[in-house]
């Protein structure tokens, strides 16, 4: 990557903390054993595993026993809907989720679908944030499971968990929610959160990549696994433990359990910072997302009259940025979360996400800002309707 490339990609992914890879690193070397082995060497990574679910537990306030190690948040998210799902066949088989759910969760309603269940897809308001009533009334009695993202990865609006999971009690069906955006950035207790079943990733936290949770609020929630074998994970996920890949993911926990509200308002301040620029210097400007309860390193902004693919490739060499979910961008193309949101289509393409991270700088931020407004106002002058507006202003 250029030094001179300002990292605002932080949703994304984030930089995995020197931290923790100097906690991974004897892990690949010294350290190498296999934890189902009996050995010193596989019994000394069988600790450090431990530790780890330990430190991942206590971030969450959750028991070790209900820490489940996967590849990810995508596979935390399909273990926990089809496994639900599948092992309450007999209760129900409905499955209720939000519009602007993250593909992961989309895509395996629409899986649960091709296998006979019923899915419910939730509208969302200009925020991007669902009505508690229309939840209310998707509810029925053969609804097992409702699957609600907790912070969203575009706009950084945030769900209301408690009192989500206060009505899914009520109505005894189970809540799962994707918290990859969340964990890590605020806080969050399941010991007193009414939160069933809980998936995200470690490197959206500061960890590495191919290691997520799954936390299974126990013993009131069972699954059926998607992956069976050599019986690990309380035989829910089969397979070898990516013992340093679970060690850094303890320390990134652990890390952020300690200094993730201090950064948290370190990062509201940038953000504010960065709006306040790019909202001084330009017009025709939209806040995507909850003005309020959001995400303290999210800005979503929408420029009027400006090609969104070609911002997008003005900014390139200066400040990463996405328009959208990294896991499915190709870098044009209106936001399928904007656009459940009411946003029109050519509002949404001229989006970009900005994801605000541990290593972001006032400098960075500032520099960021004048690169932004710099490609909008050249852009601008190159296009007709921006030129056409000025008239109708001068006239």
């Amino acid at each position: 990557m250029s030094q001179n490339l300002i990292y605002l990609d932080n949703h994304s992914t984030t930089r995995c903390d020197p931290r923790v890879l100097d906690a991974m690193l004897p892990y690949f070397s010294e350290e190498y054993g296999n934890p189902s082995s009996l050995h010193p060497l596989g019994r000394r990574a069988a600790q450090a595993i431990e530790a780890a679910r330990e430190q991942v537990a206590g971030l969450l306030g959750a028991a070790p026993r209900e820490i489940v190690f996967t590849s990810g948040a995508t596979e935390s998210i399909s273990l926990a809907l089809l496994g639900v799902l599948q092992h309450y066949r007999t209760r129900g088989d409905h499955l209720i989720v939000a519009a602007t759910e993250h593909k992961a969760v989309l895509e395996t309603a629409h899986q649960w679908q091709d296998e006979g269940g019923r899915v419910t897809v939730l509208p969302v308001d200009s925020y991007g944030c669902i009505d508690l009533d229309d939840l209310r009334r998707a509810i029925d009695d053969r609804t097992v499971l409702v699957s609600l993202m907790a912070a969203n990865n575009e706009v950084g609006t945030l769900l209301p968990l408690a009192e989500v999971g206060r009505l899914c009690r009520e109505r005894g069906v189970f809540f799962h929610s994707d918290a990859t955006q969340w964990v890590g950035k605020l806080p969050l207790d399941v010991s007193s959160l009414p939160v069933d079943l809980l998936s995200f990733s470690g490197h959206k936290m500061y960890g590495p990549k191919g290691i997520g949770v799954l936390y299974l609020r126990r013993p009131e929630v069972r699954l059926t696994p998607r992956q069976v074998g050599g019986g690990q994970e309380h035989g829910l996920r089969a397979g070898t433990h990516a013992v340093p890949l679970i060690v850094g993911l303890g320390v990134a926990c652990d890390l952020a359990k300690h200094e993730m509200n201090a950064e948290a308002q370190r990062l509201l301040a940038l953000r504010e910072r960065l709006w306040t620029t790019l909202h001084h210097h330009l017009e025709g400007l939209h806040l995507n997302g909850h003005p309020l309860h959001r995400l303290p390193g999210n800005l979503n902004v929408s420029f009027e009259w400006v090609n969104g693919a070609a911002l997008l490739l003005a900014l390139r060499n200066q400040v990463a940025v996405s328009s959208g979910a990294a896991c499915i961008e190709s870098g044009t193309g209106a936001s399928y979360v904007l656009r459940a949101m009411g946003i029109e289509a050519s509002r949404a393409e001229a989006s970009l996400r900005f994801g605000l991270g541990r290593y972001t700088t006032d400098e960075e931020i500032d520099q960021a800002g004048q690169a932004v407004v710099a490609a909008v106002r050249k852009l601008r002058q190159q296009s007709p309707l921006y030129q056409m507006q000025q008239q109708l202003l001068r006239t």
